[in-house]
């Protein structure tokens, strides 16, 4: 009888397993969000831009923790958190005014006081500090191009045009090595 490897599950699918288990949890807890019928009822595209706008303020909410932990950064960092936060303007809903994202102000007064709960803490350092935000902002991006495939017209070329600028930010962030040591 020939020897045989035992069965070893691939990196990817236990990632992929892993963020099931995970999205499974989160759509059986209590949310208080609309029912399934209600949710149906609400137009796609209002759908995706209310979760791209979500998305954008959870970023500015880790740029102004970035910013709060590592004052030395914020001249680096103000101007992208500016375009995050013009972002999330362009992908509000028409009708939905009343949710827009702080001001880029120098202060960063929108999200200083504390990471909410869900937010990873800064790194000590301000260069694993860039490269957390950088890992951040790559990640969104990849999530809107994603996002792409489904989305209608116009609102895919706006995600598009948000994901290139986050995968720009990202490069940014990480391509000046030394600045921020």
């Amino acid at each position: 009888m020939p020897w045989t490897m035992p069965f070893r599950p691939s990196r990817r699918s236990l990632l992929a397993g892993a963020a099931g288990a995970a999205g499974a949890a989160l759509l059986t807890g209590c949310s208080g969000g609309p029912s399934p019928e209600e949710e149906a009822r609400i137009p796609l595209e209002r759908r995706m831009r209310e979760a791209a706008v979500r998305d954008s303020e959870r970023l500015l909410e880790r740029y102004d923790a970035t910013r709060a932990a590592h004052p030395a950064l914020d001249g680096q960092l103000a101007p992208l958190r500016a375009a995050v936060a013009a972002h999330a303007a362009a992908l509000a809903p028409a009708a939905a005014g009343s949710r827009s994202p702080g001001p880029a102000s120098p202060s960063g007064a929108v999200g200083a006081a504390a990471p909410t709960g869900s937010a990873e803490p800064v790194p000590p350092k301000p260069a694993e500090a860039l490269t957390a935000l950088a890992d951040a902002e790559r990640k969104l991006s990849e999530a809107r191009t994603i996002d792409l495939a489904g989305a209608p017209g116009e609102l895919a070329r706006l995600l598009a045009s948000v994901a290139a600028c986050g995968a720009v930010h990202a490069h940014l962030l990480t391509s000046n090595p030394g600045a921020a040591s």
